[in-house]
């Protein structure tokens, strides 16, 4: 039987309406069960706090529960491969971090490529970390440290919580930008305690880790790492002020095992950022000194490409290898 032009392009309508009803259903019906989310860190952490504060907001918009999984080690790398072996059906995610991007470039071996195995989902937040300094250091800016730095090479030790941490290669591109000489100090924990005492000199750490020492007088801040002020503390300048080009930041998001369902992902990213939205969320993360990363599954994949790249270069320019 032939069919006529307008019979046949009802049909073919027909068929793509099929095609996407499972779609849509799935959608509609996601999630079923509860959902988990892997945090690659530890407990108390920004991660997992900002992790937290999401999956208690996704509990309460999609009347099921989002449970946070804490599975620190290797620098981020346990957690996020279980996420990567993960069923790809939305009920297994995992928080991103900047040590994600990091890590791709830092460690050789990995048993999975982070930008081609987890599907970005959404953004979380963006956080300045902080150039800090011993009040000792006679310096007030950031013109004045490298002046002082400059003209006592290796004599000043940056410390950071462990080689290849945020703060660390934040440092490492510091010194590469202005040309100046420190010594790196890896710790395995905080490093609040040996700066205020004097055996090291400077950080450049997250900002919640040492805001109330700032606050306090016990230490003095110099600028912040992210392009733009931070209105936690708006008095401070930021590196780029005088290191034109200079940013880095801690960063969190949202990402799923590839191959989940975009129609799934899309649900997820449209709950989240309403989530980001919130006076409450907004209030919270603006407490760690942040802002919302809003952001579409596409923008975040290209900010993730972008930061692995951008922190590829420090590495292999400052021959960073992991402990």
């Amino acid at each position: 039987m032939k069919l006529s032009r307008r019979q046949s392009l009802h049909l073919a309508a027909g068929a793509v309406a099929l095609s996407g009803a499972p779609r849509v259903s799935r959608a509609q019906t996601y999630p079923a069960r509860p959902v988990r989310i892997i945090v690659p860190v530890g407990a108390g952490t920004g991660s997992d706090v900002i992790g937290r504060l999401i999956a208690q907001r996704l509990s309460e918009r999609l009347q099921q529960q989002f449970v946070i999984d804490n599975r620190p080690g290797a620098g981020t790398n346990i957690g996020t491969e279980q996420a990567v072996r993960a069923a790809p059906d939305g009920y297994t995610l995992l928080v991103a971090v900047t040590a994600n991007a990091i890590n791709a470039t830092l460690y050789a071996n990995l048993k999975f490529n982070f930008i081609r195995d987890i599907a970005p989902v959404a953004g979380l937040a963006r956080l300045p970390n902080v150039m800090v300094i011993n009040p000792s250091v006679p310096a007030n800016t950031v013109p004045e440290f490298i002046a002082y730095a400059k003209a006592n090479p290796d004599k000043i030790n940056m410390a950071s919580v462990g080689v290849g941490a945020s703060g660390h290669v934040a440092g490492e591109l510091f010194k590469t930008m202005t040309g100046v000489k420190m010594v790196h100090v890896p710790y395995r924990g905080t490093t609040v305690t040996d700066l205020i005492s004097g055996r090291v000199q400077i950080t450049f750490e997250p900002l919640p880790a040492s805001i109330e020492y700032i606050r306090a007088g016990k230490l003095r801040p110099l600028a912040v790492t992210t392009a733009t002020r931070s209105d936690a503390l708006p008095e401070i300048p930021t590196i780029s002020e005088f290191v034109p080009g200079y940013e880095a930041s801690t960063w969190y998001g949202i990402g799923a095992p590839k191959n989940t369902p975009p129609e799934i992902i899309a649900k997820l990213n449209y709950e989240i950022n309403a989530a980001l939205a919130s006076p409450a969320i907004k209030a919270r993360i603006a407490d760690f000194g942040g802002v919302p990363l809003v952001l579409s599954p596409g923008g975040f994949g290209k900010f993730i490409s972008d930061e692995t790249e951008k922190w590829g270069k420090v590495i292999r320019a400052a021959n960073i290898k992991p402990e």
